[in-house]
């Protein structure tokens, strides 16, 4: 593992701090920590994997904080962590063979429709009303858990935002779709960071400082979350889904 000179280091340990942050709360950091590896000039197959590398770490503490603030719903959580961690390697080995940009059109119309909903329906995720699952939601929520967790390996941008949807369709305010997306996103980053691995598709150099300091952003992001509550992670949640629809339909038109 080469040595950074300080300059790329700061430069790392920055825009790592940055994508941390806004991932923990609402996803979409990948908007931030993908372009400044890109920056940097290591191979894109490279960029791809040393992020994820770095996002594992980012996502496990995340994780870790959101599940000691008692947000995470164990029950559910338990069933669908495998799901997306299935779907996840599932995507990596795909991504290898078919072209990952046949999914942007797909992927700009399904975020616009997020985002419509969530700006119109302005009462929706402001307290839970999550009473539990019937049999075949848990079938649906299982579906859409390995889907998801399949996009995530396969294709990426938008799975936070995805994620956090889909919860707080179950019924859950914007707390708790934000800390039960968080959960389902470290499964299909831990799944997804061993097919990197496997490949070799890795650079240490850049993943662990920048992984790091991932680490510190995703635990003041979460404190953040938890602090501020709906309030705060409903409007930057639609910032960011606009955010992620422009950069798509910028790639779509390059």
């Amino acid at each position: 593992m080469e040595l950074l000179d300080p300059g790329m280091l700061a430069f790392l340990v920055f825009f790592g701090f940055m994508a941390a942050f806004v991932d923990a709360i609402v996803g979409g950091g990948g908007l931030i920590s993908i372009p400044a590896l890109m920056w940097t000039g290591i191979p894109p197959v490279y960029a791809l994997g040393t992020n994820k590398m770095a996002a594992v770490m980012g996502a496990a503490m995340s994780f870790t904080t959101f599940l000691k603030s008692g947000n995470i719903n164990g029950w559910l959580i338990k069933r669908l962590f495998p799901l997306s961690a299935i779907g996840s390697v599932c995507g990596v080995f795909v991504v290898r063979l078919v072209p990952s940009g046949i999914l942007r059109p797909m992927v700009v119309a399904m975020l616009v429709l997020v985002l419509i909903y969530s700006i119109f329906k302005r009462d929706w995720g402001k307290t839970s009303t999550y009473d539990g699952v019937t049999p075949r939601m848990l079938v649906l929520s299982g579906f859409v858990a390995l889907c998801l967790g399949f996009y995530d390996g396969f294709f990426g941008p938008g799975t936070g935002s995805f994620l956090l949807f889909a919860f707080l369709m179950l019924g859950f305010d914007f707390l708790g779709a934000a800390a039960n997306a968080r959960a389902l996103n470290f499964a299909s980053n831990i799944a997804g960071i061993a097919v990197f691995l496997y490949f070799g598709l890795v650079d240490f150099s850049y993943a662990i400082p920048m992984g790091l300091s991932m680490i510190v952003g995703a635990y003041c992001g979460a404190k953040m979350a938890l602090k501020k509550g709906t309030s705060f992670v409903r409007p930057l949640f639609i910032v960011m889904t606009t955010v992620l629809i422009g950069k798509q339909l910028l790639d779509l038109f390059r």
